[in-house]
């Protein structure tokens, strides 16, 4: 009787983990509130802008501009080349940051985000990032307010 447990649950056990992996994965991401699939699927409506830097250069001013605002990264894939942040450390909408290599001096970033203000707020800032110095004396409270 009890073999015949083990063997019904060893069973269910590798039919789920073969039949859907990357669901029981996503599923864990989500509950434990790291989860990107929203901010992947969001890509279509994405703000998305090319600067003239490489990659890395991209990546670089992006981490050093969201870290100066105190956004919170909470998952990095080098694989897909994207950061999922939160606008704050208290303010938890999720926002995707996609970077596409162009070229050796370009790339494409994509700003992608379920809340329309996150997406737009965080795609101006990055562009900051990519702009001429600011005034000298302007905080980045007064920078976020010029239009």
């Amino acid at each position: 009787m009890r073999k015949s447990k083990v063997c019904v649950i060893s069973t269910l056990a590798l039919v789920i983990l073969t039949s859907g992996c990357a669901t029981v994965i996503e599923g864990t991401k989500g509950v434990l509130g790291v989860s990107t699939k929203i901010l992947e699927e969001g890509r279509k409506d994405a703000i998305t802008k090319t600067y003239n830097y490489s990659y890395d250069e991209c990546r670089q001013k992006v981490i050093a501009r969201l870290a100066r605002y105190g956004c919170y990264i909470y998952a990095r894939d080098e694989k897909e080349k994207m950061l999922a942040i939160y606008i704050s450390e208290t303010d938890t909408t999720p926002v995707g940051i996609f970077f596409k290599v162009v070229d050796s001096e370009h790339t494409q970033i994509q700003v992608s985000s379920p809340s329309t203000f996150g997406k737009e707020l965080i795609a101006a800032r990055i562009a900051k990032a990519f702009a001429p110095e600011k005034e000298k004396g302007k905080s980045d409270a007064e920078e976020d307010t010029d239009k």
